[in-house]
Order: structure tokens, then sequence, then C-alpha cells
């Protein structure tokens, strides 16, 4: 373990220079590293050798690591490797003067004392690269989303600010073992959310659509634990979902603050805090026309969203309309927190007990007889007579 500061790897003396990583065993003779206790190998090229030796470094990742990184407690404990081939030593005398030895291998793992943090959180990553991308001080597409605060005033500026019965997202934790921890949940309000370290979700489920999924498909490395978060709240009962005049549904009030307290035996703590500020509840499979998805969502005591209470993609062409901000470049959303439920989310299909579909939602935004809809996938937005069939998710407020 380190001491406390900011470290490059080139502050960590080795047998290599800074900034190398490998150098041969005579480039090392001839920098004066080497030593013989009888004395062989005195003098001008009194002593050679073949062979070399090289440094890798990885974080916790697997990704490969420069000397001149600093060091992240988010990417810690770093895997240093130093790998020597097969050679030989020969000096001008001795008896024998020459001997042979074999490759090896040794591993080191550094780390940083630190108090521990949560690094990222990340939700569904699909549809979280390239252009769909948000800035990279905010989004990771291998991550999900940066946390931007650990102060409590502040924790509006964290993911999510959005929420659903049933939807989840991983936290990455930093500086401490996360099997170690025990949680506890602080909010004040009739929304709610669970942390269990668990293995993320294997197999396949079937949508409401009737759609086979493959769980958790954003995570390549199913074999470790995750500390998922989950959120429980109001949703729509099958009858209600089956009915055209469902009759209200619990209404929270917003917006309300979560934080999430993890602590080991020994008593280190980690702290993630986000605030909801809209609460979603949708139809299932029900693709019906706008005036019952509204009325729907009116008997509910919610109201149909809006392009911008769901998206921050920017419609240019033929009935342009833009969303949530910061916006998007394109008809498709870059993710981002505060700019859309969907934004937030990524593709809404994948999350194996929320209940969402793969297609266009209903929006209370119009041009003339056609009204605005939003796609579950991307966030694209498009527009259709209202005397189609589409579905409804709903929002409060």
């Amino acid at each position: 373990m380190l001491p406390s500061g900011n470290y490059t790897f080139n502050d960590i003396h080795t047998v290599l220079p800074s900034g190398a990583t490998s150098i041969s065993l005579n480039s090392l003779i001839s920098q004066g590293k080497w030593g013989d206790d009888d004395g062989d190998g005195q003098g001008t090229n009194g002593v050679t050798a073949t062979g070399s030796i090289s440094l890798a470094i990885k974080d916790k990742n697997g990704s490969t690591v420069n000397r001149s990184d600093t060091l992240d407690i988010c990417k810690a404990p770093y895997k240093v490797t130093l790998d020597s081939t097969g050679g030989s030593l020969t000096t001008q005398y001795g008896v024998p003067n020459s001997s042979r030895f074999y490759g090896g291998s040794a591993v080191y793992y550094i780390t940083l004392p630190s108090q521990p943090v949560i690094c990222s959180v990340r939700p569904n990553l699909v549809y979280g690269t390239d252009s769909f991308a948000g800035p990279s001080n905010i989004w990771s597409p291998t991550k999900g989303f940066l946390t931007q605060s650990t102060n409590p005033s502040s924790y509006d500026r964290n993911f999510p600010t959005t929420g659903a019965d049933g939807l989840y997202f991983d936290l990455d934790i930093g500086g401490i073992d996360g099997g170690q921890l025990s949680w506890t949940v602080n909010t004040s309000g009739s929304l709610g959310a669970t942390v269990r370290w668990t293995r993320p979700l294997t197999g396949t489920f079937t949508s409401p659509d009737n759609r086979t999924i493959q769980a958790d498909n954003w995570i390549t490395d199913k074999s470790k634990n995750v500390a998922r978060v989950t959120l429980r709240g109001p949703r729509a009962s099958s009858s209600q979902i089956s009915s055209s005049s469902p009759g209200s549904l619990a209404r929270p009030v917003l917006p309300q603050t979560f934080e999430l307290v993890g602590r080991d035996s020994n008593g280190n703590e980690v702290r993630y805090g986000f605030v909801l500020r809209q609460w979603f509840v949708n139809q299932g499979n029900q693709s019906k026309r706008y005036s019952d998805q509204s009325a729907w969502c009116n008997s509910l005591g919610y109201r149909l969203s809006r392009v911008s209470d769901l998206t921050n993609a920017v419609k240019t062409d033929n009935l342009p309309i833009s969303g949530a901000a910061p916006s998007s470049s394109d008809n498709y959303y870059q993710r981002h927190i505060g700019a859309g439920f969907f934004t937030e989310w990524g593709f809404m299909l994948d999350y194996a007990a929320a209940g969402f579909v793969n297609g266009y939602y209903w929006t209370s935004d119009a041009t003339g007889s056609n009204q605005f809809l939003v796609h579950s996938d991307y966030g694209y937005v498009n527009s259709a007579s209202a005397s189609y069939s589409f579905y409804a998710v709903c929002t409060a407020p």
C-alpha cells in the first residue's frame, strides 16, 4: 500500500528506468546495477549478459496502465507483473565464467490508502457508446454514470433522477471489498430502494410483448458479484394494466432523497446519494390510441409523459421538436443525468422486472393533428396520428 498522495507509477522505483516497460540485462549492467561476491567481472566489459526484464501494469478492470498514469482508487488494486526471459551471465574471469538462468515472473498488487468511494453506477449500458455516449466527465460507455457529488447537499447531481418500480443499477465501489458491506438505505417517503450483493442475472426472460431477452446482456463478466440497487414504488397491477379505467394509484411526493450507506465490520463506510424527481408507471404491452392512453394515465392520477420527460433527442426534420436539456446532437438520446427517463436508464426492454416493451410511447406533445412519440430503445422521436395505437408511460409529477 502506498502512502497518501498523488502518485504515478514512475514514482514507484523498480529496476527499470522511469517510463520504461522493458530493458535488457546488459543495459542494467552498463548502469552498474550488478554485483559479484568474489570480484569476477571487474573492469571494462568485464561482465556481459543476455536476456531482458519487462514490466506490465493493469488496473482492476484488466486495462493496461501507463507508468505516467496517476494512481486512482477507483482503478485499484493494480496488478504489476515483472517478467524476465531466460539468458546467460558471462564474466571475464572465473571458473566457470558463464552460467545460464531460466525466465521467471513476479506479481505485485498495489492499492491506495483512501476513503472508500462509489466510483460510478451502472444502469443498462446498451446504446451508451459512440454517438449515444454522454460527456466523458459524466458517462463512461463501460462503467455507466460517474459519481458527480459525495456532498449530501448536491446529491441531486447524481444518477438517477427518474425511476420506476423494478429498475436497477450496480455500484462500482473503490477502496473497499463490496462483499464485506452491510447496507442501510436512508430515505423519507413512499418510494424505496434495496441494495444486495448478488450475481448479475443469467439466462433469459420473456418481455411483456413476448420477446425472449438475454438478462443483463450489457454485463460481460457474470462470475463476479455486484452491489445491485433496485427501486421500489407504485406500479400498475395486471388488472389495472388491462382496464381502461384503472382507478387511482399511489402517487409519490417528490423530490425524494436517498442515501445508501455501506459499512464493514471494521467501521469503514461508503455512501452514495441521489434524488428522484420523477416516477414513471407503464401500461405493459397495451398498445392503444392516444386518447385512451392519456385517459388511462389520468385515471391513475398521473399524466402522460412529454417528450422532454423521456429523452434529450432533437428532431430537426419534418415536425421538429427538442427533448430535455442538455440536448443531444441528433434524434437519439445522449446519456446524461437529468435529461429524460429513457436517456438515464437506456434500453428499457432489457430490465427484467420493469414491464417495459420495445416500441413507441405516446407523449402529450402535439403538432397539428399528430402526437409526438418516443421510442424506448434509444429515445428516437417521431410523430403519428392520434388514431394509431402505441404504448403508454405515465409520470408524476
